[in-house]
């Protein structure tokens, strides 16, 4: 079932990003268990940083994407269409939750920064706007971690059936053609 490979920018920033969501949801879950201090305050500036990191890497998949369109799958059937619309619940998660990190992080009375720089907030202190914001992005988090789990889940299966579809997106195999 070997079908065409991704490109090598398309799987670079693939692992990339999936490495860098495996830090955030990690940093995420074990940021809001640190007492007030210091030490959570740098954990949460820096999921802050990290989420916007991976808002910019997402738009530059897009951009990739656009002008490189996915080779073809050899999958059919509701195999495809599972794969196609996990694709799509993946991509719609890696922008709303950062934008919604982005959003709630602008309506509180405290400065927005990506690595030490200061960034112009979307909004100003409203607790109502914070929350709802923070609401859409603990949704989209948990939906993406699920939706994370089922691509995992659809790349294990792929695995086992050495099917060679895993093949197409590993990073080990960006010198073969």
């Amino acid at each position: 079932m070997n079908g065409p490979r991704y490109t090598v920018p398309a799987i670079l920033l693939h692992w990339a990003q999936a490495v860098l969501i495996v830090w955030l949801l990690w940093l995420g879950w074990t940021m809001t268990d640190l007492p007030k201090g210091a030490e959570r305050s740098a954990a949460y500036g820096l999921h802050k940083s990290l989420g916007l990191l991976a808002l910019l890497l997402v738009l530059i998949r897009l951009a990739w994407r656009q002008r490189h369109p996915a080779p073809p799958s050899p999958v059919t059937g509701w195999e495809a269409w599972l794969a196609r619309a996990t694709h799509v619940g993946l991509y719609l998660f890696l922008l709303v939750a950062p934008l919604a990190g982005y959003l709630a992080s602008s309506f509180t009375p405290f400065a927005l920064k990506f690595f030490g720089l200061e960034l112009p907030k979307a909004g100003w202190p409203d607790e109502t706007l914070n929350g709802l914001f923070k609401q859409i992005h603990w949704l989209a988090v948990w939906g993406g971690a699920g939706l994370i789990a089922l691509h995992v889940a659809g790349a294990l299966k792929h695995a086992l059936l050495r099917d060679g579809m895993l093949s197409r997106m590993l990073p080990g195999r960006l010198l073969q053609k």
